[in-house]
């Protein structure tokens, strides 16, 4: 790890009186700037670890203190666990916030966390671990009385195996990785001569993407809604449900737009998906923020995974809620508690995200952000700064709240309108095109919804 470090301490920040007094941001960009703003009300001091391609980053500018570890490449940075924990001991810190993607659902950096002495935000390892595994975690959840997608039992291990399996189900049919998330270690069959090759190109994407090349068959929906349920439990059996968020606006398995409440689901079905999802964090006794998502189809929803972290989706719950999500992560996960109330949190209005996604990266010339009513923008630009492109290409959400669907449409067209920026190459005219398209606004789609109309998306855009 590199030895660089940087006091960026603006002063007037008091230890909190939490149970933590300084926490590591084991994270970059967006999530990383969200997390130290609420630090920052919650009294706590936090430190920001960055790369050297990170040096000038917001999150670096807004943290009371910075530490360097290490080059560009995630690899030797971000993902380099021994560096992050090195960091936290060196700059006395009480906990590690380990935000989203990169090592925020890695068991064995959480391990190593605690075994440090370390407050992990987050779930014990041992709860990740069997969440992470989804073979493991159908297996829980149909426990738990949650519907699972009609599938394989245990892995895939051959191409026997596989066949065994489909004759099961029927074509078409889903491979996928049984360590793995978005989209890597995926594939869709539809006919019988291309199963063994599909197989074999999802078992080795699954093993150069998770170290795991295991792989499972499901049935494969056609045109299900993307739903997922947002939860926070406190490891001592009280949970609370902040609703449900729609996430079918998809490419190539990428969300790019979440609302909440979702507009196919049902008074009946949204109390299924609690009622299992309940039992389910009780069993395990579950702590901090954790997410379960499921594919719904007519009435049935069924489980997929649990995403046992933080979502980037998370202020859409926020602004139907009135929830701090990230604070009741750091009081579940530091003191066993949670100020929000057990069981179905009441929620108003409409909220809706965009996720505004740089394509080319380079250095933001200019920067106008929308303001007025019920309009929130997280991000990590500031006119000047540079996007890299060693990372996740998200630069910024774009979220509103209205008093219905209807209103957030009208809200989000109209910040959509107003967000400008400039010296590179964004999304924004395609989600315009989204929000403005006819079947998005009817309410009535699928996960296919892109792809089915991505041609008229997609025209005279680049």
């Amino acid at each position: 790890m590199s030895s660089g470090f940087r006091d960026t301490r603006r002063g007037g920040n008091k230890p909190g009186g939490r149970g933590i007094r300084r926490l590591l941001v084991a994270n970059r960009g967006e999530i990383a700037v969200r997390i130290i703003r609420t630090c920052r009300e919650m009294g706590i001091e936090t430190v920001a670890v960055y790369s050297t391609a990170d040096r000038n980053s917001l999150p670096v500018r807004l943290a009371d203190r910075a530490v360097c570890i290490g080059p560009p490449p995630p690899a030797l940075s971000y993902l380099k666990s021994s560096n992050l924990v090195m960091a936290a001991l060196s700059t006395g810190c009480d906990a590690v916030h380990p935000g989203v993607g990169f090592l925020s659902e890695n068991a064995e950096f959480a391990r190593l966390v605690r075994d440090q002495g370390l407050i992990f935000i987050g779930p014990s390892p041992e709860v990740m671990e069997l969440l992470g595994d989804k073979i493991r975690a159908r297996e829980t959840a149909a426990r738990f009385g949650l519907s699972v997608t009609p599938g394989s039992t245990g892995a895939a291990g051959s191409v026997e195996a596989a066949e065994e399996a489909v004759r099961a189900l029927g074509y078409p049919v889903i491979i996928k990785a049984a360590a793995g998330g978005g989209g890597k270690g995926m594939r869709i069959v539809k006919k019988a001569e291309n199963l063994a090759e599909y197989l074999a190109l999802a078992r080795a994407e699954a093993e150069a993407n998770f170290a795991s090349g295991t792989v499972f068959i499901e049935k494969y929906l056609e045109n299900p809604r993307h739903v997922e349920l947002q939860l926070l439990a406190d490891g001592n059996g009280r949970v609370a449900i902040l609703g449900e968020r729609d996430c079918s606006v998809q490419k190539n398995h990428q969300k790019l737009i979440e609302e909440s409440p979702s507009p196919g689901i049902t008074e009946s079905m949204r109390n299924s998906m609690a009622d299992g999802a309940v039992k389910l964090f009780r069993e395990l006794k579950y702590s901090g923020a954790g997410t379960i998502e499921f594919l719904a189809e007519g009435e049935n929803c069924y489980f997929m995974e649990v995403n046992a972290r933080l979502q980037v989706e998370h202020p859409v719950s926020e602004l139907v809620t009135g929830v701090d999500i990230v604070q009741e992560q750091i009081l579940c996960c530091a003191e066993g508690r949670m100020e929000t109330s057990e069981g179905q949190v009441p929620r108003s209005g409409w909220a809706m995200e965009c996720r505004i996604n740089a394509l080319v990266p380079g250095t933001v010339t200019r920067l106008e952000i929308p303001g007025g009513p019920g309009v929130r923008f997280d991000s990590f630009l500031y006119a000047g700064c540079t996007v890299p492109p060693h990372y996740d290409s998200m630069a910024a959400k774009l979220i509103v709240h209205g008093t219905d669907r209807q209103h957030a449409l009208l809200r989000m067209t109209r910040a959509l309108d107003e967000l400008v920026i400039e010296g590179i190459k964004t999304n924004i005219p395609r989600q315009k095109r989204i929000i403005e398209h006819k079947i998005f606004r009817s309410g009535n789609f699928g996960n296919s919804f892109y792809e089915t109309i991505s041609g008229e998306i997609e025209h005279g855009l680049d």
